[in-house]
């Protein structure tokens, strides 16, 4: 009898990102995401934050006292105008996205943009037209496309291991109680658990099946009117036996894995599928095989608290090449999400509101 080879896959092939060129970063909206960017930069890129712009004044001073930064500013058109920089990052509500990432291409500098990148396809389809015209640098900061974990996901299917995909699962569901104070509940804000948790499994679908087709979604509603629980099922032309099945919710914390079956085998990410964490795969003839990610322990380049230095450093990669987009998420990747996305939310009556003047206050 002949014995089986040791099923084996692919191991990452993202490049250590301290690697990638340095570049001197701008910071808009000094919240939450924005400090773990900057803190991120400095340990584990060969980049560095320099300055930061927030509305206030003793925000954004008090952000550059703490991180160690060369300049404080009080708008970002002062910030624009006072240049020192190469490459500017977007942390905002993404209420707040469009408006700012168009200030800022118009200003003739590169953007890293927060997911989820803006309100609707429309106005990501707008800062796409806008960056092509003026030959600038546009990417959205999904991490979770650039971990070294996702390209493991990548090279298993490319491979076709898995056979013919039939079924994709993900989910993403965290314990937000209700507080028409908080971002997440503000409709003026682009509250709701679609826009900025519902992306995640969007994303993946879209990463692995292409565009999404035949998108039905259910679910219900805060009782500010923003989008609580959603249900999403989905078809892709590129794969037509395929069907995804994808949850995401503001109202329980989930165990936010995922699992991708195929005619041959199923590959599983188990723990936050969109964080850093192994890639197992499971065959149908009882084989598996898993690969870790070396940003899930202390033993690897980066951290356990740094994946979002590999989207820090595919843009400096890109940005000092010369491309206006990244292959990992291109364009047309963000336009599709965006427009899935739309979809969604119109199915579960979501609102589309009008930007508020002042969205920068609830940073994220």
């Amino acid at each position: 009898m002949t014995s089986r080879p040791p099923l084996e896959l692919p191991a990452s092939t993202v490049a250590d990102p301290r690697e990638a060129p340095p570049l001197r970063w701008a910071v808009v909206s000094p919240g939450h995401i924005a400090t773990q960017f900057t803190e991120t930069l400095g340990r584990a890129t060969a980049s560095r934050a320099v300055a930061v712009a927030s509305r206030s004044a003793e925000r954004a001073e008090a952000f550059a006292r703490t991180h160690g930064l060369d300049a404080a500013f009080d708008s970002l058109p002062r910030m624009l105008a006072a240049g020192g920089f190469d490459a500017v990052y977007i942390a905002s509500p993404h209420s707040a996205h469009h408006q700012m990432a168009r200030t800022v291409l118009e200003a003739g500098y590169p953007v890293l943009l927060e997911k989820a990148f803006t309100m609707t396809a429309d106005e990501a389809g707008d800062l796409v037209g806008l960056a092509r015209e003026r030959g600038l640098f546009l990417m959205e900061a999904l991490w979770s496309r650039f971990l070294p974990r996702f390209d493991v996901v990548r090279s298993v299917l490319a491979s076709g291991l898995l056979g013919e995909i039939v079924s994709l699962r993900a989910t993403h569901g965290q314990h937000f109680p209700f507080d028409p104070g908080h971002r997440l509940h503000a409709p003026q804000l682009g509250g709701g658990a679609l826009l900025d948790l519902g992306v995640y499994p969007l994303s993946f679908a879209q990463m692995v099946l292409g565009d999404l087709t035949e998108l039905t979604a259910s679910g219900t509603l805060t009782p500010a009117g923003v989008d609580e629980t959603v249900h999403v099922l989905a078809s892709s032309t590129a794969h037509p036996r395929a069907r995804a099945s994808l949850v995401t919710t503001l109202a329980a914390r989930a165990g936010n894995d995922a699992e991708i079956l195929g005619t041959e085998g199923r590959l599983v990410l188990e723990g936050m599928f969109f964080a850093p964490g192994e890639v197992r795969v499971e065959m149908h003839d009882g084989s598996t095989a898993s690969v870790p990610d070396p940003t899930s322990t202390h033993d690897g380049p980066v951290g356990p608290d740094d994946g979002l230095a590999y989207e820090a450093a595919e843009a400096a990669r890109r940005i000092t090449a010369g491309d206006l987009e990244s292959p990992l998420m291109t364009w047309h990747d963000t336009i599709a999400v965006m427009e899935a996305l739309d979809a969604a939310r119109a199915q579960v009556a979501a609102p589309r509101t009008t930007p508020d003047a002042r969205p920068e206050e609830t940073a994220r």
